[in-house]
């Protein structure tokens, strides 16, 4: 190998979910097989990382001050706010078509083994927000882990009201799952979070 290919290989395998094997090959295919897909990689790379910066109101990604979601007066007739982990999050549940509110990315979830405190997240607005945007239900949808249960608590200490609800999303079985493959921790959330039939 090269030493470009080497670095090229390294910055690859540096993404969320890319093994050295997958870098590889990535690797292999935009400098060989596809070298025109690697200018028009690298100009996307260089266009996004100029252009695209956080909302200033909810964390998500954006090209102007305030996301379109922010910007959508619609979303505030739901009167809630989804409290998500990662951008990632946000985007999965717009896919979804479940929920038409507003959001809220902490970029991040509170782990004080990590050293991950309240101030390394997008936390500072969130309250002054539930009060100005009249939010009566904050919707949790982190992670059903420890760190996520210890900002969920967090956050509930943080915007709980006699006028506002936080509820937390389900968690159970997905859809075609059996109940023979599911651990006991998934179908502890499926049992709880049953509903009426």
């Amino acid at each position: 190998m090269t030493p470009a290919f080497e670095a090229l290989q390294k910055e690859l395998k540096r993404l969320p979910g890319v093994g050295f094997r997958s870098a590889e090959r990535m690797a292999i295919h935009l400098l060989l097989e596809k070298p025109e897909a690697a200018k028009r990689l690298s100009d996307a790379i260089l266009s996004a990382s100029e252009r695209v910066r956080s909302c200033s109101t909810c964390g998500n990604v954006c090209e102007e001050e305030r996301c379109s979601i922010c910007e959508d007066v619609r979303r505030e007739e739901s009167g809630s706010l989804c409290v998500v982990e990662h951008v990632s999050d946000l985007m999965a549940i717009e896919k979804s078509g479940a929920y038409r509110g507003r959001y809220h990315v902490l970029h991040g979830k509170l782990s004080p083994i990590n050293g991950v405190g309240p101030e390394s997240l997008n936390l500072s607005g969130i309250a002054k927000r539930v009060k100005d945007e009249g939010v009566t239900e904050v919707i949790l949808a982190l992670p059903n882990d420890v760190e996520g249960e210890a900002t969920c608590h967090y956050l509930t200490e943080l915007v709980e009201s006699d006028s506002v609800e936080v509820s937390r999303i389900g968690f159970g079985l997905p859809s075609g799952a059996s109940v023979l493959y599911a651990d006991s921790g998934t179908l502890k959330s499926a049992l709880d979070a049953r509903k009426r039939y």
